[in-house]
Parts: C-alpha cells; sequence; structure tokens
C-alpha cells in the first residue's frame, strides 16, 4: 500500500508542480536524463548482481520476453493497417508489451497472493521485464526512432551506449564478487529515485487534452496491455501447457500489470511519441487496479 500511495503522490505532483508553473518546460528531459542515467543503471547494478535464477520458475521468467514478442506482432500489424508512424508504433510496442512488474507488481502480489510469491515477482521482473528492456527494448526504441531507413550500425550504436544496458552487463561481469556495504547503499539510494523521478516526469507530461485524436490509439494500447496481451499468456501457459498452481497464476497475473514506467522512459527518451507514452502510463497504471481484480478472481479456478 505504501508503494500505491507513493505512485499516486509523485504523479499528482508531476501534474500540481506542470499547473503551478514551478518547473521549466524542459524538466521532463532533465528528470527523464536522470532516470535513464543514473537512476536506472544503479537499480540494474542491484537487481541483475543478486540474480539467483530456478529452473522450476523459468516459465515464469519467460513471460515477459513471451509477452514482447507477441506485442510487437501485434502492433506491428496494428501499425500497417492504421498507417501509424514510426514514433506512435514504437510508443505501443513499449508502452504495450512491458508489463509493471516491479513497482505496481510486486505491492499487487502481496495484496492478492501474499507476500510468500513476492520471490515470483522478483524473478520476473529481473530475468524478465528489465531484461527485455534493456536488450530487445532498446533495440526497437533504436529502430523506430531512427528515421525512415533502418541503419544496423546506429541501432547498435545506441545499444552499445546505452548506460542501462552496459550497467547490466557491468552487473553480470561482477556476480561473482560482493559489493561493498558502501557501494550497496549508494546503488540502492540511487536506484530507489526512478520511481519518484519518473512518476514526476510523466505526471508533468500529462495532459488529458491530449486525448483527442489519441482515444482510439490508446484504446487499443490498453486493450492490449490489460487484457488481450495477458490473455495470450493465460491461453499458452495455463491452456495448452496445462500449467496450474500459484506460481502459475502469480505469472499470468503479473502479466497484465499496466505499462512499464522504465519503458516509458526510454519511450520518451527517444522521442517515440511522448503524449501517447504519458497517457498510457498515466491513464494504465490507474486502469490495471481495475482489471487486476477481474484477472485475479479468474485465475482462483486455476490453482
Amino acid at each position: 500500500m505504501n508503494n500505491i500511495t507513493l505512485l499516486v503522490a509523485c504523479f499528482a505532483l508531476g501534474i500540481v508542480l506542470r499547473v503551478s508553473g514551478r518547473l521549466p518546460d524542459n524538466a521532463p528531459s532533465a528528470l527523464n536524463g536522470f532516470v535513464v542515467n543514473v537512476s536506472l543503471p544503479a537499480l540494474t547494478l542491484i537487481t541483475v548482481h543478486a540474480l539467483e535464477p530456478d529452473p522450476q520458475l523459468m516459465l515464469s521468467a519467460l513471460m515477459a520476453w513471451v509477452l514482447f514478442g507477441v506485442g510487437v506482432a501485434f502492433f506491428w500489424l496494428v501499425s500497417r493497417l492504421l498507417k501509424l508512424s514510426r514514433s506512435t508504433t514504437g510508443a505501443l510496442i513499449l508502452t504495450g508489451s512491458l508489463a509493471n512488474t516491479s513497482f505496481i507488481g510486486l505491492p499487487m502480489i502481496e495484496t492478492w497472493y501474499g507476500s510468500e510469491f513476492l520471490g515470483v515477482g522478483i524473478l520476473i521482473d529481473q530475468l524478465g521485464s528489465y531484461f527485455v528492456l534493456s536488450t530487445l527494448g532498446v533495440i526497437v526504441a533504436g529502430v523506430y526512432s531512427s528515421g525512415a531507413r533502418f541503419d544496423p550500425r546506429a541501432v547498435a550504436k545506441k545499444i552499445l551506449t546505452f548506460t542501462p544496458f552496459v550497467s547490466m552487463l557491468v552487473a553480470l561481469a561482477l556476480m561473482p564478487l560482493t559489493y561493498p556495504e558502501w557501494l550497496y547503499t549508494l546503488l540502492q539510494r540511487l536506484g530507489s529515485t526512478l520511481v519518484p523521478l519518473a512518476l514526476v516526469s510523466v505526471g508533468y507530461q500529462l495532459r488529458l487534452s491530449q486525448i483527442r485524436g489519441r482515444l482510439p490509439l490508446l484504446g487499443v494500447g490498453l486493450a492490449f496491455k490489460l487484457l488481450i496481451g495477458p490473455l495470450l499468456i493465460f491461453l499458452m501457459f495455463i491452456v495448452l501447457l496445462g500449467q496450474r498452481g500459484p506460481v502459475i497464476q502469480v505469472t499470468v497475473f503479473e502479466a497484465a500489470m499496466g505499462p512499464m514506467i522504465g519503458a516509458a522512459i526510454v519511450a520518451m527518451d527517444h522521442d517515440l511519441d511522448p503524449a501517447l507514452v504519458t497517457l498510457m502510463v498515466g491513464i494504465g497504471i490507474p486502469a490495471s487496479f481495475v482489471t487486476l481484480a477481474g484477472w485475479w478472481w479468474l485465475l482462483q479456478g486455476y490453482g
């Protein structure tokens, strides 16, 4: 509940700061730059370094990769049918295909399933969502922000110079070593700034007046993120593979979380339709609180 309170408070602060005019118009760019180059790398250095994969939970970790792959195909098809711009397509892929499996996901798991299943959520987030964002997500952002002509060299450069990706490689390389206490504390405090700053940035940029003309796209994006995407995971893991039990329930539940804030920041950092990105996060996360109750009820029959 404390995480949800912080989420709402920071999001509201962003709106208040914009309305009051106390910050310059380019404030979100500065906030996003700090998040991408300081907060997210610090968090990555902690979470990836602490990975302890369990073979029995690999299906849970695989969920984020499957969801992202299906999302890429879905939104690519939508973009062809609706003749969307590259910027809008990239924005929909990043915000519609990656779930908020940590800041929203963990408190929701604790609320609906109990604290004993938080480890499943952490595994999904570390081996799934953040790995996807740092690799495939960066590729998508680079491809759809690189203009009409695809330049593999330019995209590769974006990936190799993307600070969170570099920090992930460093964290993997340092896994055999133990961080000094002072370094762990420093990284933890820097990483803890990600959610507050990201939410203030999103709240600052949210303008409900921008819904005009974007409502159909917003509807498609949130329909996939909150309903279609998790339904496909449900069909694959529970119906097709015949998996049962609370771990799989939590896995599908995590797939139904609202849009990932880190993905939204990466999308805005690459100038992928920032207005649509902020709407996806600003409306998608509160909407997920309602749809998650429905998913919990549905999943009770597959214990």
